[in-house]
């Protein structure tokens, strides 16, 4: 009959009642030693270790592993965004330069000669 699991420990508590032995709360053994080991986390898993450890639960682990990678991928399209519109700002004001110069009268080359002449009087 070894096979067989023992049989539930009842006991009767000083109010008279039963209750199961196994679910008793445990006596008192003295405090408790935790040993705690930290280790260096990776750059990009610190946050998710942080909070996994902390407690703070599955919603902040998820918030990190979607929004980190979300949040990065978003300021790359603003900058590469930036750096389009900066070279089409390039390309026009060269165009309107060129049309303006191929289209100017000898008069305003002469007015600009002038500008000129007269900008290098004042500084030397």
């Amino acid at each position: 009959m070894n096979h067989l699991p023992e049989p539930a420990r009842i006991i009767q508590l000083p109010d008279g009642t039963h209750a199961y032995a196994e679910h008793l709360p445990a006596p008192y053994a003295g405090p408790q030693v935790v040993h705690q080991h930290i280790h260096q986390a990776a750059p990009d898993r610190t946050v998710q270790r942080i909070a996994l450890g902390s407690g703070v639960g599955a919603g902040a682990v998820a918030a990190g592993v979607y929004f980190g990678p979300l949040l990065i991928g978003a300021l790359t399209a603003i900058a590469a965004n930036i750096a389009m519109l900066a070279f089409l700002a390039l390309v026009l004001g060269w165009g309107v330069h060129t049309v303006v110069k191929s289209v100017g009268s000898p008069e305003a080359s002469a007015a600009v000669k002038n500008v000129r002449k007269s900008s290098r009087r004042r500084r030397g």
